[in-house]
């Protein structure tokens, strides 16, 4: 998700992968993971991966953490990137390639059934996509059956939505069209905002060793106030029912006051939101 961020897509829905998701994760690629930048680095720096692992990167999208993980693993580990989207992960085997990597391979696949033996990571990871899994205690015992013992999972999930980044924007959208801010039975990139509830999760898909901790860092959009409103616009897909509810003749009001609330993070070349996550992780114990 940038918004679910992802950008980075998990659910079975097919907007995941909606052509106009595609060309804007394209077309802002560079943007997004310079915006991204700090939070990649946060969840790799918490899952710690050693050279030689066997990396399982759920929910990869476009390709963070898995790239910068395989930067790490180096040439005698590898780094499986995993999404429902095929179409994201071509994005992500390009920017795999541009760097040289050839330790970085992709799978469109369900995180629910994954289609590895047992025992065949070291370390997995999801950045922005555990909130989305359809049910995510079954994903998390599939992913615990392909870990090997004393394997650690490693995971980021978005803190609450009043935050700077999604105020500005969706909060100002929802203030003009009111209702649900998200589908009651949508995808919801707040899921896990609660502390405790992701270590709630992990415990009960059978991980041990479950830490949980939240964190601000920086979420830095390297633009407009103008831009960044047109990625979130573009890569939002919880939101999409709510922009969806806004009438044509509302909408350069709407992005008008966007722009403005945005505008006051904004240093005249950059928008500095920050960002409240959450780490959490676990760890496979027979």
């Amino acid at each position: 998700m940038t918004i679910s961020s992802k950008p980075e897509a998990v659910s079975a829905e097919p907007s995941w992968g909606d052509s106009y998701r595609l060309i804007a994760a394209d077309k802002w690629k560079a943007k997004s993971a310079a915006m991204g930048k700090a939070v990649t680095e946060a969840l790799v720096e918490y899952a710690n991966p050693q050279p030689g692992m066997r990396v399982l990167d759920l929910a990869s999208g476009t390709g963070e953490p898995a790239i910068s993980l395989a930067m790490r693993v180096g040439p005698l580990g590898n780094v499986t990137a995993l999404d429902l989207s095929a179409d994201l992960l071509e994005i992500a085997r390009e920017r795999a390639r541009e760097r040289g990597l050839k330790n970085f391979s992709t799978q469109p696949a369900d995180a629910h059934s994954l289609p590895f033996a047992d025992n065949s990571f070291d370390l997995a990871t999801s950045r922005f996509g555990v909130m989305f899994f359809r049910d995510p205690c079954l994903a998390l015992r599939e992913l615990r059956r392909v870990l090997e013992d004393e394997a650690r999972a490693c995971f980021l999930a978005w803190g609450p939505f009043d935050q700077p980044y999604f105020r500005t924007m969706m909060g100002v959208v929802h203030q003009y069209v009111g209702g649900a801010l998200l589908q009651p039975d949508g995808p919801d990139p707040f899921r896990f905002a609660v502390p405790g509830s992701l270590s709630a999760l992990l415990e009960s898909a059978g991980f041990s060793e479950v830490h949980e901790e939240t964190k601000t860092l920086p979420w830095t959009w390297p633009g407009t106030p103008q831009e960044v409103w047109a990625q979130a616009k573009a890569v939002a897909v919880p939101f999409r029912p709510m922009l969806d509810r806004v009438p044509a003749l509302m909408w350069p009001r709407v992005d008008a006051e966007v722009h403005a609330a945005v505008g006051k993070y904004f240093d005249g070349e950059k928008v500095e939101f920050g960002a409240s996550v959450v780490l959490a992780s676990g760890q496979k114990k027979q």
